[in-house]
C-alpha cells in the first residue's frame, strides 16, 4: 500500500531527527524548507527560526546578536555580507570556534533546483584529540605532528566534498531519466551526433518515424542509421548543419511512403541536434486544404464567365433552331446550321466539365471493399472496351473495409481506364494493380501497352484543356482525377514503362472501424437530434450511451472502458468542441464526427484532419455504410 505524503513527511522528519548532525535547507527566496531537531539544540534556537519559511536573514541576525560569529562591529553590514555569499552559493567546507567553547564544521552543498542544504557536525571531541597530539609533540617529530593534524582535517574536507558529489550525482542522474523518459514519450525521433557523424543520444523512436530503421543507435555512424537512400536525401542539410546553418525541411521516404519533417540545429560544442517527425497525415490534410482552395479560386474566376458563355450558346441554339425550321434552306446552309448546333452543343458539355471540377464537393468516405470495388471497376469498364483490348485486375489488399470516398474513387479510376483504351486503340492490354503501401497509402497502378506519355504531356498532362485528342477530348478528364485525388488528401503521377503510359493514383489508407454490437457514445447537445440519432444507433444493434458536451462525454470515457465508438456532433455544450473531444481521445476509440456547419467553414475542414465526417441531415442507411454496416437499419 502506497504512504500518503503527510505519512512520507512525519518518517522523513523522524529520520533526521535521529541524526547527530543538525541539519538545514533553504529555499532559492532563503526561505527555511527544512530542519531537523538537532540544528534547534546546537544553536538553542527559537521555534519561530525552525518553522519552514523563516527566513535566513532572521537567523543569522539572531546568531550574530548571541555573539554566535564572535564580536561584530555592525550587525547590519555582518548580516547583509553573509546574505550576499548565500545568493552566490558556493559548495563549501569550514571549520570555525564557537563562543561556548566548542568548535563545529560547516559543509554546504547547493541543490539543482535552488536553494542548498547545509550540515553543522560538533567537532570539538575532535579539535581536543588534536590538541592532546600537539602537546605531545615532544615525543613526535614536528613534521609527524604537522602531517597528523592536516590529514584529520583534510579527511573531514573529504568527506564533506564526496557527499555533496553524491547528491549532485543522484540529482544529475534524476534529471537524466526525467529528460530521457520525456524524450522516448514525444512521437519524434530526438537525437545528437558527433562532428564525425555518430549518435552520442538517440531516443528509441526512429523506427516509428522511418518503418524498417534500428531503434538502439547509440554509437551508429548516421548514414548506417538511416540506410543510403535516406542518408542521400539529408546529406546536403547536414553538411550546411556542420557550417553552423540550421535548417527544417521535408523529404519522402522512398520505402514507406511517408512524409518525414526534420530539423538541424548545430551544436556550439560540436555535432548537430536532430528532431525528426512522421508528417504524413499533416501533409494529406495539407494538400486536401490547398485543393479545396484552389478550387474555390477557380470558382471564383470561372462562375460569371460560365455563366455569361451559357446565356450566349442559348441563344445560339435558338437561332440555329430557329434557322433550321425555315422551309426552303439551301442544303449547304443546313448543313453550316448543324455544324453551328454541333458547336453550341459540345461548348455546353464543356461547361458542365468545368462545372464538375469547379463545383463545391465535400468528401463522403464510407467502409469500402476494395475487391468488391475493383469487381465493379471491372464490371462498368469492361462493356466500353473494344474486344481487343483485354482488361486484367490484380487486388493485393486484405479483406478488410477501408475508409473511402468510393463515388470519387470509381470516377478516377474509370476516367484513368478510358484514358488507357483511347491510346491502346482498337488492340492492347490495360492492367490495373491495387496494393496497400505499408499502412499509409492505397495505391493504384493503371498501365497500358500503348506509345506511353510524350514529354509534354508528363509534364501538362494535369493541365485543364490539355489533350492530345485533338477534338475528340476536352483537357479535361485528368484534372479532375487530379482535383479529386488532392481534394481526399492523395497523390497522383504519370510516367512510362518502357512499353507504354502508367498512371499511379494514391489515397490515404484508414482502415474502417469494426464496430458491429457496440457500446456507443452519442455526444450531441440537442434533445430532439439526439433522440433521433439514438434510434439510429439502436436500429443498427449497437448500445448507446449519451452525452451533451465534451467534459461529459470524457468523464464517461474514463469510467466506461466498454465504450468502443464514439459519435459526436463538432458544436457541444460548453467551450469544448467535438474536434477537442476527438483530439483527447487521440486514437484510443474509434471517433465519427457529423455536423450542419457549410463544407467552407474552418472547422469543418479541421474536422476532416482528425475523423470522419458526417454531413447532416444523413439518413440511417448512410451512417450504416460509415460504419461498416452492409445491410439497412431496422
Amino acid at each position: 500500500m502506497a504512504l500518503s505524503e503527510s505519512r512520507t513527511q512525519e518518517l522523513t522528519a523522524a529520520g533526521l531527527n535521529l541524526i547527530g548532525q543538525g541539519l538545514t535547507i533553504y529555499d532559492h527566496d532563503l526561505r527555511l524548507a527544512v530542519c531537523n531537531a538537532p540544528f534547534q539544540r546546537m544553536f538553542d534556537l527559537p521555534d519561530a527560526l525552525v518553522t519552514p519559511g523563516a527566513t535566513f536573514e532572521d537567523t543569522i541576525r539572531h546568531l550574530a546578536q548571541l555573539g554566535e560569529y564572535g564580536p561584530v562591529a555592525d550587525t547590519d553590514d555582518f548580516v547583509a555580507e553573509r546574505i550576499k555569499q548565500a545568493r552566490a552559493f558556493e559548495p563549501h567546507y569550514m571549520e570555525r570556534p564557537r563562543s561556548n567553547g566548542r568548535a563545529i564544521s560547516v559543509e554546504g552543498a547547493p541543490l539543482p533546483q535552488g536553494g542548498w542544504v547545509t550540515v553543522y557536525t560538533d567537532i570539538t571531541r575532535t579539535k581536543r584529540q588534536e590538541t592532546l597530539l600537539q602537546g605531545r609533540s615532544e615525543e613526535l617529530s614536528d613534521q609527524l605532528t604537522t602531517y597528523a593534524k592536516e590529514l584529520s582535517s583534510t579527511n573531514r574536507a573529504l568527506a564533506a566534498m564526496n557527499a555533496a558529489l553524491q547528491e549532485t550525482k543522484r540529482a544529475l542522474t534524476e534529471s537524466e531519466a526525467r529528460t530521457r523518459l520525456t524524450t522516448e514519450m514525444m512521437p519524434a525521433h530526438i537525437a545528437h551526433v558527433t562532428g564525425a557523424g555518430r549518435y552520442t543520444y538517440s531516443n528509441r523512436q526512429l523506427s516509428t518515424v522511418i518503418p524498417g530503421r534500428p531503434s538502439d543507435i547509440h554509437g551508429m555512424h548516421i548514414s548506417d542509421a538511416l540506410g543510403s537512400s535516406v542518408y542521400d536525401r539529408i546529406a546536403p542539410y547536414l553538411t550546411n548543419a556542420y557550417a553552423g546553418q540550421s535548417s527544417v525541411f521535408e523529404f519522402t521516404d522512398d520505402a514507406s511512403a511517408r512524409r518525414i519533417r526534420v530539423a538541424f540545429t548545430p551544436d556550439t560544442r560540436g555535432g548537430i541536434y536532430i528532431l525528426s517527425m512522421d508528417v504524413t497525415s499533416e501533409m494529406q490534410a495539407r494538400v486536401a486544404l490547398q485543393q479545396t482552395r484552389r478550387r474555390a479560386l477557380a470558382a471564383q474566376m470561372t462562375s460569371g464567365l460560365t455563366h455569361d458563355f451559357s446565356n450566349l450558346l442559348t441563344i445560339i441554339l435558338g437561332l440555329q433552331a430557329k434557322l433550321l425550321r425555315h422551309p426552303d434552306l439551301p442544303q449547304d446552309v443546313i448543313e453550316m446550321a448543324d455544324g453551328t448546333l454541333a458547336a453550341a452543343r459540345r461548348g455546353g458539355a464543356l461547361l458542365d466539365s468545368i462545372a464538375g471540377i469547379t463545383a463545391q464537393r465535400s468528401l463522403r468516405p464510407k467502409a469500402t471493399d476494395l475487391h468488391q470495388l475493383m469487381e465493379n471497376i471491372r464490371t462498368l469498364s469492361g462493356h466500353t472496351l473494344p474486344d481487343d483490348v483485354h482488361l486484367d485486375v490484380h487486388v493485393d489488399a486484405p479483406r478488410t473495409a477501408v475508409m473511402l470516398d468510393t463515388g470519387m474513387a470509381t470516377d478516377s479510376l474509370l476516367n484513368l481506364i478510358l484514358n488507357a483504351r483511347d491510346a491502346c486503340g482498337v488492340a492492347g492490354r490495360i492492367h490495373v494493380a491495387l496494393r496497400i503501401v505499408h499502412d499509409t497509402w492505397i495505391e493504384w497502378q493503371v498501365s497500358d501497352s500503348g506509345p506511353g506519355f510524350s514529354d509534354q504531356s508528363l509534364q501538362q498532362g494535369f493541365d485543364p484543356f490539355f489533350t492530345t485528342k485533338g477534338a475528340q477530348g476536352s483537357g479535361l478528364g485528368l484534372p479532375m482525377v487530379y482535383d479529386m485525388t488532392k481534394l481526399a488528401g492523395g497523390d497522383v503521377r504519370l510516367t512510362n514503362t518502357g512499353h507504354g503510359a502508367r498512371v499511379i493514383l494514391r489515397l490515404p489508407y484508414r482502415p474502417a472501424m469494426d464496430t458491429a454490437q457496440s457500446l456507443v457514445l452519442l455526444v450531441e447537445d440537442r434533445d430532439d437530434l439526439r433522440a433521433l440519432y439514438r434510434d439510429m444507433l439502436t436500429g443498427l444493434n449497437h448500445a448507446v450511451i449519451e452525452a451533451a458536451s465534451a467534459d461529459e462525454a470524457s468523464a464517461l470515457m474514463a469510467d466506461l472502458p466498454e465504450i468502443t465508438l464514439v459519435l459526436s456532433d463538432i458544436q457541444l455544450a460548453g467551450d469544448a468542441t467535438g474536434i477537442d473531444l476527438a483530439n483527447r481521445l487521440a486514437g484510443d476509440v474509434p471517433i465519427v464526427l457529423m455536423t450542419s456547419l457549410p463544407p467552407d467553414d474552418p472547422r469543418v475542414r479541421a474536422a476532416h484532419t482528425v475523423a470522419p465526417l458526417l454531413q447532416k441531415p444523413f439518413s440511417a442507411d448512410a451512417l450504416g455504410a460509415l460504419l461498416g454496416h452492409s445491410g439497412h437499419a431496422s
